[in-house]
Parts: structure tokens; C-alpha cells; sequence
């Protein structure tokens, strides 16, 4: 098994001398035999994400980092009197798995608000509202998240009848599960002032019966008119927020985030549990759109590395268009199934423009939120406009999404440099339903990795938690296999698009910490790296495709500190 790139614009030490690197891996197990390791893992099959040495039997760990890689007897040279041995029975070991895109705060307040994923009608959603406001004092407001119409035998928009008439009680705001629509009931559009005289906003849509009436339904900008009233959580709140959300990554086996869009108080927050010693995972937050909290980290400049390889700021969220399910995207041609829309526009090109022009300046990274065609295209042309006034080597700016390409701009992305930032776990809830949205011709580019690999270009993966479940490994099959949990359909949807399992791997190790200007310290188990690393019940890189479902992490690994052990 090597895992190796298929050209040198590939590789994740492009732009990064050759020589200096091979130096470093080399070196680095000499200087190892100077002192004990702390921590030896042998007896397993480690797969390091290094083309160096893809596949080894040991490791060695001290202080953090690993090492030493290679065979028993090498590891075993490192014992010493202090050091911890772990026989792991032949079991499994890869690089420690980052999430390239997904809400850390959103999963934390997920996990307390009600959750609507997987429901089956609208009836179910309201009764688990209806279950949660029985134990909600009269008044307060009750959030939920995860439904998806599109799961529903009524695939229609719903409206707040049903909702208000049951809840009457509560104000209500239920996000769709994407996060780009939200149902609201009778009582929360009270407390906005929500009437049929709103008008929607820009980059939104306040939905409206025939007779004018708000249906209940907000999409993308027009959230923020209920979601301005809703009391907001305390400060400590949201720091147990988000220790409960790094907990659940670490059962899931990630020891690394890219948070997509950090308010002002989460960074702030993330400076705090860095300083407590309480991060415990390799967090890369991308700064909200926000001009005053992006005023400021322009001011400030660049955080990274900090509070002992725990936290990265250094790079921007932006958004350009809306979400598939919802109808936000914005296509070049109308919807297949909506001709009267070709969906919306959340920020102005001139904005996306203006805003990495200054990040550029101020040594950011942009990342742009773009599902549609046209929205790709849109971010493409500002990003190839803003490079042409100021060139910049190895700026690494991103398009988040990149869902539905035209087959132009597919080649675009390395001509400019930019990085599709993609989440495969997105191609295996969409399949079932995307082809009405899109029809025939544009599945053509939809989820399109192969076609993305081919040009020259690396794809980060991710699972836009809480948009789809936390767990990594979902889209790791969805990679290899284009199916779903239950291994449908026979042969995978559009199968020509598929990653190879060594790519998979590479999307969610190493190609995440390079998207991330990580690559010199994460992603790969090298000697010289930080000591980051996830036991799996089976091996993922060789057993039948069938049973990748079947996988669960048996333990998590940070700095070679156990985070997480299945009980």
C-alpha cells in the first residue's frame, strides 16, 4: 500500500524544499535514541499517510511527538523504564483524522437542542418538539435541527400550522439540516415581529402562502430576522458547548477541526480553554464574516501553533451562495424541479472581492462557501481577479462545498491554486434527491472528486457537522464507494467519481493539514510530527467495502495523551 501522490502539484510539501524535508524525517529517528520513548505502540498494522513509509509495525512517542517508525525491534530500543507499551493485538492505527469542515459551537448546542434528523414526516418533527416544550417552562424558546423535507413522504416546504397548534406556548425555530432554512411557529414570529408586511432580505427569502401570509419557512438571510430576538446563550454556556463538542469529535476519531466560522466570543473562548490546557484537538478556526471581529484579527495578524499546537487563526469564512436542499445554491440555469429560481446569492461578489482583498493583504486564508455552479464560478472569477492584482505564492485559499461544478471550472482550481474543500458524506445524503434538483446533465458535476483529482488538486475532507453525522468514517466510504450505510446503490451513484482508499485517507490526514498550512507538524505519523493518531476496529484500507460501516474507533490519540477510549 503507498500512499503517494500522483504529481508534485499534488503533494502537500508543495512550495516546500524536497531535500529539507527527506533531512527532517531522516534525522529525526537518530536524535530518538538519545532518550526513552514515553509511549510504544507495536504489534499492529499503522498506516502513517507517509509515502516514505506508508505501512509499519511500531511507533514511538516522546514528548508529544513521534519519534520513530518502522519494526518491533526498533521500537523496542526505545523503552525504557518509564515508558508506556501498547500491545495492540494487531489492530489497526492511522493518523489522527481532521474534520475539514464543520460547526464546532453548532455541534455543541446540537446536542442539546432537539434533535430532528431522521424523521420521517412532519408529523414526527412536531412530535419531538411537542415532547420537549412538556418540559420547557411556558415562554422560552425551544431550538431544534436536522430536518430534511426531502425525507418526508410530502417533500414539500411545510408551513407553522401544525407546529403553532400544537406548541402554542413556546416560541420555536427548527433549522433545516443544512443550516440554510429554518421553520419557525406562530409565537416565535410574534416575538420578531414577523408579519406579511417583512419583506425579505437580501441574500434570503421569507416564504409566503398565495394570500401573503409567512408560511413559517426562512431561507438563508432571512433567519437572521427571527434568530436577532432569541436570547443568547451565556458565556459559560457556550464554553460547555464547546467541551461538549470536542468530546464527541474525540469518539468519533478526530483529533483535528477546521471550524468554518468562529464568532468573536468563540475565539475568544478557544484563547481560554487553550490557556486552561483544555483545547485537546488541533483547532482551525476560520474568523466569522464579521467586520468588526475581522478589523480586529486584521490588526492582530495571523494566530498559529498556538497554546501547544491546539489552535490556528489564520484564515476567513465567507459565503456566496445558499444550500441544494433548500434551493439557496445558486445555479447558472434554473432549478430542474423550481424554473423560477436559480437560487440565491448570500454575499455580493463585490463583497467576497473586497474582503479577501484585505485578508490577502493581512496574510489570510479565504475560504468561501460555494455549493451551485454558478456561486463556484462566481468565488473562481473574484478569487483569479484578486490573484491578478496581487500575486501570492502558496496563498492557499479555498472554495468550501464545491458541490456542483460546471466541467470550465473544474481545471480553474489549479490553475489558480485554490483548494476544493469538499465533504463526501454530503454525496451520500444528497444522492437520492440531487438529480431532481439538478437533472442528468449537471449530476455530471456534482461531487465531483475524480474529475477534481485528475486536474491536480488535493480535496480536504469534512462532514459539515451538524449537517451530517460527526463520525469521519461516513465519509470515507462515501469516498471509496459513493453508497450509503446500507451499500446503496450496487456499484455506487455516478462510480467513475470515486476516490481510492489511499486518497481517502489522505483527504481526512494529510490533505486536511495541508489546506490548513499545517502539513510540517500534522497528518501524517513521521518522525518529527505531533503524536496524533486513532485505533479502528478493523482495517479500513483492506476489508470489503460492505463492511467500512461496520468500523468503530477504539481509541483517540492527542500529543500521545489517550483522549478517548470505547468503553
Amino acid at each position: 500500500m503507498h500512499l503517494t501522490f500522483q504529481s508534485s502539484d499534488m503533494s502537500p510539501f508543495r512550495g516546500t524544499s524536497r531535500a529539507i524535508v527527506l533531512v527532517a524525517l531522516t534525522a529525526a529517528p537518530l536524535v530518538a535514541q538519545q532518550a526513552p520513548a514515553d509511549l510504544v505502540v507495536h504489534n499492529a498494522r499503522i498506516y502513517t499517510a507517509d509515502g516514505a513509509r506508508p505501512v509499519v509495525d511500531a511507533m514511538a512517542v516522546r514528548a508529544g511527538r513521534i519519534v520513530f517508525t518502522g519494526d518491533v525491534a526498533g521500537a523496542r530500543a526505545l523503552v525504557g523504564a518509564g515508558t508506556r507499551v501498547l500491545d495492540l493485538g494487531g489492530r489497526t492505527v492511522i493518523p489522527g483524522m481532521t474534520d475539514a469542515h464543520a460547526h464546532v459551537a453548532g455541534l455543541g448546542t446540537f446536542l442539546s437542542d432537539v434533535d430532528l434528523t431522521g424523521t420521517t414526516s412532519y408529523a414526527d418533527v412536531v412530535a419531538r418538539v411537542v415532547e420537549r416544550a412538556r418540559n420547557t417552562p411556558k415562554g422560552q424558546w425551544i431550538r431544534g435541527r436536522g430536518w430534511d423535507q426531502n425525507d418526508w413522504g410530502d417533500t414539500r416546504w411545510p408551513t407553522h400550522d401544525a407546529l403553532s397548534s400544537a406548541v402554542p406556548d413556546h416560541p420555536v425555530i427548527l433549522t433545516r439540516i443544512d443550516g440554510h432554512a429554518a421553520l419557525v411557529n406562530a409565537a416565535a414570529m410574534r416575538a420578531a415581529n414577523l408579519t406579511r408586511a417583512t419583506r425579505s432580505p437580501a441574500g434570503g427569502e421569507i416564504l409566503k402562502t398565495p394570500q401573503g401570509e409567512p408560511t413559517g419557512v426562512l431561507i438563508d438571510n432571512a433567519e437572521g430576522l427571527v434568530e436577532r430576538v432569541i436570547p443568547p446563550l451565556t458565556r459559560e454556556q457556550v464554553k460547555d458547548a464547546l467541551k461538549a463538542s470536542i468530546a464527541e469529535m474525540h469518539r468519533w476519531g478526530l483529533t483535528g477541526v477546521h471550524d468554518a466560522g468562529a464568532s468573536a466570543q468563540v475565539l475568544e473562548l478557544y484563547e481560554e480553554l487553550g490557556r486552561e490546557g483544555a483545547l485537546n484537538i488541533r483547532l482551525y478556526a476560520m474568523i466569522s464574516d464579521h467586520a468588526p471581529t475581522l478589523d480586529a484579527w486584521f490588526r492582530r495578524g495571523p494566530l498559529v501553533g498556538a497554546y501547544d499546537g491546539t489552535l490556528w487563526v489564520r484564515s476567513i469564512k465567507l459565503y456566496q451562495d445558499g444550500a441544494l436542499g433548500s434551493r439557496g445554491a445558486a445555479l447558472l440555469e434554473p432549478y430542474a424541479d423550481a424554473p423560477s429560481t436559480n437560487g440565491l446569492l448570500v454575499s455580493a461578489p463585490e463583497h467576497i472581492r473586497e474582503v479577501a482583498t484585505r485578508a490577502l493583504a493581512a496574510g489570510f486564508q479565504v475560504n468561501t462557501h460555494a455549493i451551485g455552479d454558478r456561486g463556484n464560478r462566481l468565488v473562481l472569477d473574484a478569487y483569479e481577479e484578486i490573484f491578478k492584482a496581487r500575486p501570492t505564492a502558496d496563498h492557499r485559499f479555498r472554495v468550501e462545498h464545491a458541490q456542483i461544478l460546471h466541467s470550465d471550472d473544474i481545471p480553474r482550481f489549479a490553475k489558480l491554486g485554490v483548494i476544493p474543500s469538499m465533504q463526501a458524506s454530503h454525496q451520500s445524503s444528497d444522492m437520492y434527491w440531487a438529480g431532481v434538483r439538478l437533472g442528468e446533465t449537471r449530476l455530471r458535476g456534482a461531487y465531483a472528486w475524480r474529475s477534481l483529482l485528475a486536474s491536480n488538486v488535493i480535496i480536504p475532507n469534512g462532514s459539515d457537522f451538524p449537517v451530517e453525522r460527526v463520525d469521519p468514517l461516513i465519509s470515507f466510504k462515501a469516498s471509496v464507494s459513493r453508497q450509503d450505510a446500507a451499500n446503496w446503490p450496487i456499484g455506487g451513484w455516478y462510480p467513475e467519481q470515486r476516490m481510492t482508499r489511499d486518497e481517502a485517507l489522505l483527504s481526512m490526514t494529510l490533505w486536511a493539514a495541508y489546506a490548513g498550512f499545517q502539513e510540517q507538524e500534522l497528518g501524517s505519523l513521521t518522525p518529527g510530527k505531533r503524536a496524533d493518531f486513532v485505533v479502528l476496529s478493523q482495517d479500513i484500507m483492506r476489508v470489503p467495502t460492505e463492511m467500512l460501516s461496520e468500523t468503530h474507533v477504539l481509541s483517540t490519540w492527542v500529543g500521545g495523551r489517550n483522549v478517548y477510549e470505547r468503553r
